[in-house]
């Protein structure tokens, strides 16, 4: 069976190999066909090579890797970048995953997970046997999709999670979506020190809150900033409250 292969597009010369070096050490059996400096260089190698997966900067002298990318045929694509605006426009292009530098050996690991569909036990096993400090990273990013169209959602930008009958809704300040993973699915992707669960309908987060109020019948509401939502907080949830 021939090894996968990869492509390396980026005009700084040393984060292309360490990047390289990175991928070396995470899976072995990838194999590094070509480093480009420019996105007309990524270009020529891509449709020389067909790579199977290709890591491009967005900005790049010639081309952009936006560019390059919606060129590519059955390369599959994977952005690196310092910056985050693009990252609408990557996921529109089929990226598979988008990569903020500096790139963490923890989120460079999660994407290789991703993108090594075989050998499926090996990965796992080198999930497993990563330290702590390494460990898989919190969620960054939900996709949204409704009919043709799907929406990047930062995980910077929600207020709270809600539970529906079959699906969850993500309240950011701008709008409401909805996502397919369940709030018990959720939670351990999420930052504890920036989500908690308040009601077994209901993450919210944590910087979010402006304040927590209780009645005359002991029941406490969470009430937020920039938003006229009033959360429920269970009493088996309150207790992690008391400090604030």
């Amino acid at each position: 069976m021939p090894s996968l292969t990869a492509l390396i597009a980026d005009d700084e010369a040393l984060l292309a190999s360490d990047l390289a070096d990175r991928l070396a050490a995470l899976w072995p059996e990838l194999r590094i066909i070509g480093v480009a400096k420019n996105g007309i260089e990524a270009i020529a190698q891509m449709n020389q090579h067909q790579p199977d997966f290709a890591f491009l900067d967005i900005r790049m002298p010639g081309l952009t890797g936006l560019q390059v990318a919606s060129s590519a045929q059955t390369t599959r694509v994977i952005f690196v970048t310092a910056f985050d605006e693009y990252a609408v426009q990557a996921f529109e292009n089929s990226a598979v995953d988008y990569l903020l530098k500096p790139v963490s050996d923890a989120r460079l690991a999660q994407c290789v997970v991703r993108l090594q569909q075989r050998n499926h036990a090996d990965l796992t096993k080198l999930a497993q046997s990563m330290t702590p400090a390494t460990a898989t990273p919190y969620l960054q990013w939900l996709t949204s999709s409704l009919g043709e169209t799907t929406r990047l959602i930062a995980i910077e930008e929600v207020r709270y999670f809600q539970a529906t009958e079959k699906y969850t809704e993500v309240v950011t300040a701008h709008g409401r979506h909805l996502i397919r993973s369940s709030l018990k699915e959720l939670l351990p992707q999420l930052n504890p020190q920036r989500f908690a669960q308040i009601h077994r309908s209901y993450i919210v987060c944590l910087p979010a809150v402006a304040k927590i109020e209780r009645d005359i019948l002991g029941r406490h509401s969470v009430y937020l900033k920039d938003c006229a939502d009033v959360l429920p907080l269970s009493r088996s949830h309150a207790a992690q409250f008391k400090q604030m």
